[in-house]
């Protein structure tokens, strides 16, 4: 396991490479610069400018560019941000935990809901609790992050005023206060982005549930007098997760830019919103720096599938 681990990450090493090569290329060739505001201020004599933009390479060709800050980064140096005035890594590590706070929530809301309901409506195909489930699937993942966002603020704080439609990370209380208002702000964009995931993996677990119980094993297991509830947990759901774990992993570019609209909606302090915000002020280094993460955050969650293949199907060598 551990070779297999080692062989998987060396391969990766080659994709993030050619991710921040393409990466910096489009960033480089976008219009305007950390410092184009600079050339505006007349406060600024166009000497300061000339050695700021010396000091920072920006008019290096691409290339060099590049490998510049492919040495910083293999050296811990994630650059500096222009807007914030602080080191990128700090400023990403102050905004991760929030965004991996929510992200997280909702994945794991998302398979509360998503495995039972799929579970429970492929073992009763064509029911009325599986006509139901269905609809409110097709439902859920109809309708894009950012309606379900701005009804849920009208409806559970602007009419019911129950919940704060702003996220914040200043809260005026300790103790179990604290935590029961970090619970109170986080439910709406939980609920937003777990709902829309559920919405989808329940369909995808209901199809893997009714490809995997239909076989010749499973028939065999209940002719041996096997309960149903040991068949379907032991026998039918081990082989149809399978499936489903790829769909996770595969989703999780699509879990983290369904956060960045939600946290735009909500006001969350998290990585979703720091790019938006260093995208319209031009802050490359943080652009850069936050669609790497992103990038390796997609090849650690499609390791961790392939790991638990092997666990799910022992007949899966990991090799």
């Amino acid at each position: 396991m551990s070779q297999y681990i080692l062989r998987r990450l060396l391969i990766a090493v080659p994709s993030l490479l050619g991710i921040s090569l393409v990466l910096f290329v489009v960033l480089a060739l976008a219009p305007g610069d950390p410092f184009s505001e600079l050339a505006t201020n007349p406060n600024v004599p166009p000497e300061v400018q000339a050695a700021l933009r010396a000091k920072f390479g920006l008019d290096d060709p691409i290339y060099l560019r590049y490998l510049h800050w492919l040495t910083a980064m293999a050296h811990g140096d994630w650059g500096f941000s222009f807007v914030s005035r602080m080191n990128v890594d700090t400023l990403i590590l102050q905004r991760l935990p929030t965004t991996l706070y929510v992200i997280g929530s909702a994945q794991i809301l998302a398979l509360c809901v998503a495995i039972p309901v799929g579970v429970y409506a492929a073992t009763r195909p064509y029911s009325v609790f599986d006509q139901i489930a269905n609809a409110l699937a097709f439902i859920g993942f109809s309708l894009p992050t950012f309606f379900t966002g701005i009804l849920f603020i009208l409806i559970f704080s602007v009419t019911l005023d129950w919940l704060p439609f702003v996220y914040s990370t200043d809260i005026k209380a300790s103790g179990f206060r604290w935590v029961l208002e970090m619970i109170r702000q986080a439910i709406m964009p939980v609920m937003v982005l777990g709902l829309f995931q559920a919405a989808s993996m329940t369909r995808f677990v209901r199809s893997a549930m009714l490809d995997v119980i239909r076989l010749d094993y499973v028939t065999t297991a209940r002719a041996k007098g096997l309960g149903q509830a040991k068949v379907i947990v032991k026998h039918v759901m081990r082989n149809a997760m399978i499936p489903v774990v790829t769909l996770i992993a595969l989703q999780m570019p699509a879990v983290f830019g369904g956060a960045i609209v939600t946290e735009q909606i909500f006001r969350i302090p998290g990585i979703g919103s720091l790019l938006i915000s260093s995208i319209l002020s031009n802050d490359t280094p943080v652009v850069m720096a936050v669609t790497f993460v992103f990038a390796c955050l997609v090849v650690l969650f499609n390791l961790i599938a392939d790991v638990l293949y092997g666990w799910l199907d022992p007949r899966i060598s990991l090799r």
